[in-house]
C-alpha cells in the first residue's frame, strides 16, 4: 500500500490538487479471473468497478510492447472499446525493460483535470480511472495472478465491516450492497465528486454522500472537507446552496459538535437567500434557470417552472427548519426565534398558494394548475404536508412511480418510508422496470449510476454516488436507526417492515455500533443492541389483533398512535421487545 503523508495532503490542500486532511491511500486487489481470449491477449476480471491503476510485475528478461487496455464495459466477451456516454474506456502501451515492475495508466483527461475546480488525484500516483476489466495484448508467455493487481484508490478511514444489511428480499441485499460499495469507491478523490465525468463537488451530490457515508462506513471528515471546498468552490442551482445547511445539520447530528459548527454559523446564513423573500414569506426566484428540480430536464415530470414555486420554497422552508435547531445548538436565541416566525409565515403562503384543495396535492408553482411529483414529493419529504393531507399525498406519489432521477428518488422515498408507504417504498426500489435499482443490478453494474438508464441521460457515467440513496435509506428506515437528539446519545429505533418478513443490521455510530434484528410474523420481534451511553425511544410497527408490547418477555407501557406502538420509557443496553 502506498499512504499519503498528512505534510503533503496539506501542500496538496493549499495547490487545489486535492481537498481533504483524512489521507486516501491505493489499496492492491488481486484479479478475481483472468483468462486467454485472443492469441497473445489476456482478458483481467477485478470483480467489480474501482478507481486505480495497475502495477505488473513482468517476467525476467521481459522486452517489447505491450497494449494495455482498460473499460467499464463489456460486451460479446471483451471490453467495450466504444461504450456509451461517459462510461470508461481507456488505451495506453507500454515498454517492458526487464522484470521492474510497472505502474501502467492511460493519459490523463482533460474532461476531468483541467476544468476549474476539478480535484485532482496526487501525481505520485499517476493517472486512475475507473476499470474493472484490463485486456493485456503481447505480453510475455503465460500471465500470473501475481504478475498483476489493481491498485484501487479508497480513504483510508473506510471500514468494510463497519455496518451491515440482511433481509428477506435478497435482491434488496444486493441492492444495498452496490450501493455501500458505491460509496466506498467514490471516495478516491478523498472528497465526494459528480463521479468521473468533471470531478468537481457539487452540494446535492455531497449531502447525499454524506447520508450514505454515515450508514455505511461512519467517517465523518470527508464530508467537512467536501463541505469546506463547497464554501469556496459553490455551484449554480438555487437548491444547491440551502444542501450547505442540510449538510451541516447533518454533521451536528451526527456528532453533536458544536464548535465545527460556530465557526462556519456566519456562512450558512448567506445560503437562506433571505434577500429573495417577498413580505407574505415565500422565496421567489430571480433566475429561474437556476432552480434545478432535478437532472436531467427530462427527469423533472413536465414542472412548469414560476419565480415562486413550490420546490424552492420547500428547500427553503426545510433550510429554516434546520437552522433554528443550529441557531439553538449555538444559543443564537435571537436568530432561532428569527427563522422561526420566517418559517411559520412561510409555511402559511406556502399552502394558501400552492395547495390546490380540490385535487389534495401542490401545484407546481404560482400560477400554474401543473401538478408533477416533484412539487408533492419534496413537501412530504420535508415535512411541510399537513397531518391531514399526507396519507393521500404518499398514496398519489406511491401510485405515479419512479418519476424523478435517482436524485430526487432519495426524498421521494424518504416521504414515502415516513408517512406509513414501507411497501410503496421498497417496490419502487426493486421494482421490474429500467427505474429502479434492480435495472442496475440486472445490467451488470457494480457502481451505481448517474440516471436510471442510458436513454434518460445519454452522457452519463457510471460511477456516480449521487444514485446510492438504499445506502442510508435502508438503515434509515427499514431497520429504523436514525438519532434523536445531536450526537447519538438519545437514538430512535422505528422498523418499517412493508412486506418484508425479516432485517438485521449494523448501524454505525459515533458512540459505537447499533445492533438491530426484527422479525415480523405473527408478531414483531425486535432485538435490539445500543452502545454504552445510549438510550432509545422504540417505536415498533402496527400489526392486526396485537393487544400490547413485552420487553423482556414482560408486559411495558406502550402507547399506539395509528402508526406506530411507541414505548413509554426509552431502552438502553440489549433488550428484546414484542408487539403481540
Amino acid at each position: 500500500m502506498r499512504f499519503l503523508p498528512g505534510g503533503l495532503i496539506a501542500l496538496m490542500l493549499a495547490t487545489g490538487q486535492v481537498a481533504h486532511s483524512a489521507p486516501v491511500h491505493l489499496v492492491p486487489e488481486p484479479p478475481v479471473q483472468i483468462t486467454s481470449v485472443a492469441p497473445n491477449v489476456f482478458l483481467i476480471d477485478f470483480g467489480r468497478v474501482a478507481f486505480g491503476n495497475l502495477r505488473l510485475i513482468p517476467p525476467v528478461n521481459a522486452k517489447g510492447k505491450i497494449t494495455v487496455h482498460f473499460g467499464e464495459a463489456f460486451a460479446g466477451g471483451r471490453i467495450n472499446q466504444k461504450p456509451p456516454g461517459s462510461v470508461r474506456y481507456a488505451r495506453t502501451e507500454v515498454q517492458l525493460k526487464g522484470r521492474n515492475p510497472l505502474v501502467v495508466a492511460p493519459a490523463a483527461d482533460i474532461r476531468n483535470t483541467k476544468q476549474p475546480n476539478a480535484v485532482l488525484t496526487p501525481k505520485d500516483w499517476g493517472v486512475v480511472l475507473p476499470f474493472r476489466w484490463v485486456e493485456i495484448e503481447g505480453w510475455p508467455g503465460e500471465l500470473r495472478f501475481e504478475q498483476v493487481c489493481r491498485e484501487a484508490a479508497f480513504a483510508t478511514t473506510w471500514k468494510d465491516a463497519a455496518a451491515t444489511f440482511h433481509s428477506s428480499d435478497e435482491l434488496l441485499n444486493r441492492i444495498w450492497e452496490l450501493c455501500r460499495y458505491s460509496i466506498k469507491a467514490t471516495t478516491f478523490a478523498g472528497v465526494y465528486v459528480d463521479g468521473d465525468r468533471e470531478r468537481i463537488s457539487y452540494e446535492g451530490d455531497a449531502y447525499l454522500n454524506q447520508l450514505g457515508q454515515y450508514y455505511t462506513d461512519g467517517d465523518v471528515q470527508m464530508a467537512r472537507d467536501t463541505f469546506a471546498r463547497l464554501m469556496k468552490f459553490p455551484t449554480w442551482p438555487t437548491e444547491w446552496a440551502t444542501h450547505m445547511i442540510f449538510m451541516a445539520h447533518a454533521d451536528w447530528m451526527q456528532t453533536g459538535d458544536t464548535k465545527w459548527l460556530a465557526s462556519r454559523y456566519a456562512g450558512l446564513k448567506k445560503k437562506l437567500r433571505l434577500e429573495n423573500v417577498r413580505p407574505d414569506g415565500l422565496v421567489v426566484s430571480p433566475k429561474m434557470k437556476d432552480d434545478l428540480v432535478d437532472w436531467p430536464e427530462s427527469e423533472r415530470d413536465g414542472f412548469v417552472f414560476k419565480p415562486a414555486n413550490t420546490v424552492m420554497n420547500a428547500f427553503y422552508l426545510r433550510a429554516l427548519a434546520d437552522m433554528v435547531d443550529l441557531a439553538k445548538a449555538l444559543h443564537s436565541n435571537a436568530d432561532a426565534a428569527d427563522y422561526k416566525r420566517r418559517a411559520l409565515a412561510g409555511c402559511a403562503a406556502f399552502q394558501r398558494t400552492f395547495f390546490d384543495p380540490a385535487l389534495g396535492l401542490y401545484r407546481d408553482g404560482e400560477g400554474t394548475d401543473h401538478t408533477s411529483l416533484h412539487a408533492n414529493l419534496f413537501p412530504l419529504a420535508f415535512g411541510l404536508v399537513p397531518a391531514e393531507n399526507r396519507a393521500k399525498i404518499a398514496q398519489w406519489l406511491g401510485q405515479r412511480g419512479m418519476a424523478c432521477s435517482v436524485y430526487a428518488a432519495q426524498y421521494l422515498l424518504e416521504g414515502l418510508f415516513e408517512n406509513g408507504a414501507a411497501t410503496e417504498a421498497i417496490a419502487l426500489i426493486t421494482a421490474d422496470n429500467n427505474r429502479s435499482w434492480k435495472h442496475m443490478i440486472d445490467s451488470g453494474t457494480t457502481i451505481t449510476w448517474e440516471a436510471w438508464d442510458q436513454r434518460y441521460k445519454p452522457n452519463q457515467d457510471w460511477n456516480h454516488a449521487w444514485g446510492a440513496a438504499p445506502a442510508n435509506l435502508l438503515p434509515r428506515f427499514v431497520l429504523g436507526v436514525q438519532p434523536l437528539v445531536a450526537g447519538w446519545a438519545r437514538a430512535r429505533i422505528q422498523p418499517n417492515p412493508g412486506p418484508l418478513k425479516s432485517a438485521e443490521g449494523t448501524v454505525p455510530t459515533p458512540r459505537g455500533p447499533i445492533l438491530v434484528r426484527w422479525e415480523n410474523e405473527k408478531a414483531f420481534k425486535l432485538l435490539l443492541t445500543l452502545p454504552p451511553g445510549m438510550s432509545a425511544q422504540v417505536n415498533l410497527p402496527v400489526i392486526p389483533n396485537a393487544k400490547g408490547v413485552f420487553l423482556g418477555g414482560k408486559p411495558v407501557p406502550a402507547q399506539c398512535d395509528g402508526q406506530s406502538w411507541i414505548l413509554n420509557k426509552d431502552v438502553t443496553g440489549t433488550a428484546v421487545i414484542e408487539l403481540r
